[in-house]
């Protein structure tokens, strides 16, 4: 086994090669042990599922180590990733869980799957993974199989708790098109938007983990393009997509695709005195327009991270640039894209204009995050040693207001900002840069890079 697949927000690997009956059968006994250490009278674990076909297999799997230990499976079959945080927080047929686990590749080729752990309504993140990656390389037993679960319905739990919360939407001259990109948000999206009498089109909704049509990664601009297509045809009025398990969300109008940190500004003004959190691929326009009104607060990247954020400082939102949109306002604070439609969905009811909206903001180039392929045993270190050299650097580098270090390096310039973080998943340097003008940007970026450039020739 790959100790690899023990990553920073969640477990990932590919079937059977990595993700195989012994190694799951553990993460389920394991998972279990950690969350009686936590909650000592814990009896329920939720377990749910995504689109992809091994899924339902890996589920077996993961409920035998689970009944190893001594918990107890509510099963909740197929639904997206919201609707499985959404049982930590709610009572589902009269069974009450200490814990969930959703199987999920997210937004990864379809051989690929893996864990997003939720455990005491916490997420089990970071060292917690490591350690318990540990333990399971160090066990040379077997556990034997026992797949025995108690079904729950919790989509339409869920379900009826989104139609409720949106019913006095009047959106009857309105009409929308979504992109579900064959993964889970078709298991619950076309039956709100019935039940709410929204028009709608919906693309891909049959959930099929081949992903036939288009990767479900709506961060990626080629993914849209179906989308967009039905937007130019001038029938709908927005369009929204969703990655493969639906915890982000991409929004569009004819014109415009809206990233998380403008939608954040878009929302935080119908939220009294808020405290939003981003992270720090955020746009400096996002910090400096919330705080002109409320207060914005950089983090680190990382949907485990903001979640925690969110409960330490009770912010009312968060946002991710991905499109993970985090509503601790009359929410439970967690990544949903789908509450995040209808939260969109009342604004647009209530003529909030998107275009015009966006068209205020201050103008500013940002380019798309940039990756540089490194070793995942020096990624780290180049990132302290950057911050080191960036104490001193060469006469011609541009002028440094600040640096800030919450995750990774941030650099403000006097007309816009460079970040260089280490991704927490992959081998490599994540880069994004922003400015006044697409060549402040550039002259940023050269800056940057040929600084890490320096650094690794030496």
């Amino acid at each position: 086994m790959s100790a690899s697949i023990f990553r920073e927000y969640d477990i990932r690997g590919i079937f059977q090669k990595e993700l195989n009956e012994d190694i799951v059968k553990k993460i389920g006994y394991y998972l279990a042990k950690s969350l009686l250490k936590r909650v000592p009278n814990a009896v329920y674990m939720a377990v749910g599922y995504d689109a992809r076909l091994h899924s339902p297999t890996l589920k077996g799997w993961l409920s035998s180590g689970i009944n190893k230990a001594g918990l107890k499976v509510l099963d909740m079959g197929l639904v997206p990733t919201p609707a499985n945080y959404f049982a930590n927080f709610n009572e589902i047929d009269g069974f009450k869980c200490d814990g969930s686990v959703m199987i999920t590749g997210s937004h990864n080729p379809p051989e690929y799957n893996g864990f997003k752990i939720t455990l005491n309504k916490d997420p089990f993140f970071g060292e917690d993974i490591y350690a318990l990656g540990r333990e399971i390389l160090a066990d040379n037993s077997t556990i034997e199989d026992n797949e025995e679960t108690i079904k729950i319905d919790c989509k339409n739990r869920y379900i009826d708790y989104i139609v409720n919360h949106f019913s006095h939407l009047k959106l009857t001259n309105k009409e929308f098109v979504f992109d579900c990109g064959n993964g889970v948000a078709g298991v619950v999206l076309g039956e709100i938007l019935t039940k709410l009498n929204i028009k709608h089109k919906i693309l891909f909704e049959e959930p099929d983990g081949n992903f036939p049509n288009h990767h479900p990664d709506p961060s990626d601009e080629h993914t849209l393009e179906d989308i967009k297509k039905e937007l130019a045809s001038g029938k709908f009025d927005f369009g929204f997509a969703y990655d493969g398990d639906a915890d982000r969300i991409a929004l569009l109008s004819p014109k415009y695709n809206f990233k998380g940190d403008i939608l954040a500004i878009f929302f935080s003004k119908h939220i009294k005195n808020p405290t939003v959190i981003g992270e720090v691929k955020c746009s400096q326009v996002m910090y400096d327009t919330i705080n002109s009104y409320g207060k914005a607060i950089m983090y680190k990247t990382g949907h485990s991270n903001l979640k925690v954020k969110i409960k330490e400082t009770n912010a009312s939102f968060a946002a991710e640039v991905s499109g993970h949109l985090f509503f601790n306002d009359r929410y439970f604070g967690y990544d949903d894209a789908i509450y995040a439609t209808f939260r969109a969905l009342e604004l647009i009811d209530q003529g909030f204009d998107f275009d015009k909206e966006y068209e205020a903001l201050p103008k500013v180039y940002s380019t798309p995050e940039i990756n540089i392929t490194v070793t995942e045993e020096t990624k780290f270190k180049i990132i302290e040693d950057l911050k080191v050299a960036l104490q001193n650097p060469s006469s011609d580098f541009p002028k440094i207001k600040d640096i800030i270090t919450v995750d990774g390096v941030r650099v403000i310039f006097e007309k816009g900002w460079g970040l260089v973080r280490a991704s927490n998943t992959t081998p490599k340097l994540v880069t994004r840069f922003e400015a006044d003008t697409k060549e402040n940007a550039k002259i940023y970026e050269d800056a940057l890079i040929k600084l890490f450039n320096n650094l690794k020739g030496n």
